[in-house]
């Protein structure tokens, strides 16, 4: 059964959570990972950037950050990972998209599932893939892809 743990450490954020949980329960499952869990956490630029450092070693705010989680074997739940994004950073990126706040976060949530399943976007190739699997999901949950680079 696929579970979204879901936590919004921002007050009147504005995110609608039940229609974000739903997204990430049929990402799950557009991913193949139908019974696997995942854990959503929305949190402020101040948040963000303390986590990007103590994890990353970069001084900065950013959008999302994705934590992928090695399988326990004897787990009653298969817990993919933690994707932790910045409200105030989604918020600013959705105005330049000129896009609605959810639907930005639905493409967070979108990239940081897939940093958690070994996508990345360092190398060019790495990149052209991963932006094709992003439009894909983007596709399989309704969204149009605004975001050319």
């Amino acid at each position: 059964m696929r579970t979204v743990h879901y936590r919004n450490d921002v007050r009147r954020s504005g995110v609608d959570a039940r229609a974000l949980k739903k997204t990430l329960r049929e990402l799950l499952a557009a991913v193949h990972e139908a019974d696997a869990s995942i854990s959503i956490t929305l949190v402020n630029d101040a948040t963000i950037r303390e986590i990007n450092r103590a994890h990353r070693g970069k001084d900065r705010p950013t959008d999302v950050l994705s934590f992928p989680l090695e399988p326990e074997p004897f787990a009653q739940e298969r817990l993919l990972g933690d994707i932790v994004i910045s409200i105030d950073t989604a918020r600013r990126q959705a105005a330049d998209y000129d896009a609605p706040l959810q639907q930005e976060l639905y493409r967070l949530s979108i990239h940081g599932l897939l940093h958690i399943l070994g996508h990345d976007h360092e190398e060019p190739g790495e990149r052209a893939r991963m932006e094709s699997e992003e439009r894909r999901l983007a596709s399989a949950i309704g969204m149009p892809w605004p975001y050319d680079s």
